[in-house]
């Protein structure tokens, strides 16, 4: 769910084969393939220049001088030969990852690719000027490249020798902490993937449940619209006809936003607007309505059927209990971030005999529905002005929707934003 407008977010597709749910395989870090050659490669190029300083330095104590040229080209044939092989190491790791049911096969398979690693580390130093220690000419020579013949030629012996006394050093000191290495960059992802679906879980959840209090409100006004035509259909025919009409009107900008949990200020006032018509036929000169809109708070982002719930308790539990009818008075303000809307009426207010508004079911969804929605930056409070009756005031986190996002909520509605706009600022200065 997105933290500012409650949409769903766009979900990671995840394949299903023969009924059963495919784990996404960990990739390269970052995925980027490239990556660990550069790693790779940089990394055992500091080793190497590091231990050349140190075997040097280390030759120079011992009055066994080496040159620092042969000591640098030694070692960088040495540990640099471990670069080209180590991604493939790593892809291997990644690959075929040890886990509880399978340790005793994977166990064998990397002790079968730590032999092959530690025999292509050999092939390739071998093929380097600095392949192995002769002996006999007491300097370094490639173990298939005879230099001074320029011929190849294969030193078998001291390849095996060289095999054998570096197989161990191979696997326990690189292609061991290369597979360590993968295996830490495998269970990290995992661990992100989990919580990515747990997330995305949550996110589901919560919009469920913002779609089930949406939908148990959406009955609500519309079985109060009923009743309240109902109440016409044998006195005035004609007010009820009206009213049916105007029904029609609320009931399709229902449905047209039936799955949009938020939208702007502007599009909830026209809905509550439709609404109070139908409520101004039934209670003809008995319900007057005033409109204090700050012009800024038009396209803030709402819950959508927030008014509503409020209007209607406005006029339920206040205009109704007057005789000579009332006043519904709606404000909305920003001030420091916060958009803050008001339902008052003057009405008897709350009684301790009589029902308490706040126990409705159109307050207790509401209160739900902005829980859900912003957590603890928002509140739902109701009361009694000075002169009597009820208000009712929303304070939620003051944000506008981008354009992009109040034109898809416009054409719910089929009204242009700006013919909207233009529409509710002459409805408000006339009110």
């Amino acid at each position: 769910m997105c933290p500012n407008c409650g949409r769903e977010l766009v979900l990671r597709p995840r394949r299903i084969v023969l009924g059963r749910m495919i784990e996404p395989q960990a990739n390269v870090p970052g995925g980027r393939p490239w990556l660990i050659w550069v790693i790779s490669f940089g990394v055992l190029s500091f080793v190497a220049l590091a231990a050349t300083f140190t075997i040097y330095q280390f030759y120079r104590a011992t009055n066994t001088p080496m040159s620092f040229m042969s000591t640098l080209g030694s070692e960088f044939c040495q540990l640099l030969t471990y670069a080209p092989l180590t991604p493939l190491a790593f892809w291997f790791a990644i690959r075929h990852p040890i886990r509880r049911e399978n340790w005793m096969i994977r166990a064998l398979q990397y002790l079968a690719a730590g032999l092959v690693f530690s025999a292509a580390h050999l092939a390739l130093r071998a093929a380097t000027p600095y392949g192995y220690w002769d002996p006999k000419s007491h300097e370094w020579s490639s173990a298939i490249w005879n230099s001074h013949i320029h011929a190849f030629k294969v030193q078998w012996s001291a390849l095996r020798r060289e095999f054998l006394s570096a197989v161990v050093d191979d696997i326990t000191g690189t292609f061991a902490p290369i597979v360590l290495v993968a295996h830490a960059v495998s269970y990290y992802r995992r661990f992100r993937e989990r919580e990515l679906r747990a997330a995305q879980l949550e996110g589901q959840l919560a919009k469920a449940r913002l779609q089930t209090l949406k939908s148990q409100l959406q009955p609500h006004f519309l079985f109060n619209t009923l009743h309240s035509i109902s109440s016409l259909m044998l006195t005035d025919v004609q007010a009820a006809d009206r009213m049916m009409a105007r029904l029609g009107d609320l009931l399709r900008m229902s449905l047209e936003s039936a799955g949009t949990q938020i939208t702007t200020l502007s599009r909830e006032l026209e809905f509550v607007n439709c609404y109070l018509e139908i409520e101004k036929i039934r209670f003809a000169d008995r319900l007057s309505v005033t409109l204090e809109i700050a012009p800024e708070t038009l396209d803030a982002s709402v819950p959508h059927l927030l008014l509503q719930p409020l209007v209607d308790n406005a006029v339920k539990h206040g205009i109704s209990k007057r005789p000579a009818g009332g006043e519904i008075r709606i404000t909305v303000t920003a001030r420091n971030g916060e958009l803050q809307l008001e339902v008052r009426d003057n009405g008897p207010g709350p009684s301790k005999h009589g029902v308490i508004p706040s126990s409705g079911l159109g307050l207790r969804i509401t209160r739900d529905r902005l829980q859900s929605l912003y957590g603890q930056h928002q509140s739902v409070d109701l009361l009694t002005p000075e002169g009597g009756g009820t208000l009712t005031r929303v304070c939620i986190p003051f944000r506008v929707l981008s354009r992009d996002d109040a034109h898809d909520s416009a054409e719910a509605y089929q009204i242009p934003a700006a013919a909207r706009r233009s529409k509710l600022a002459e409805r408000f200065s006339a009110g």
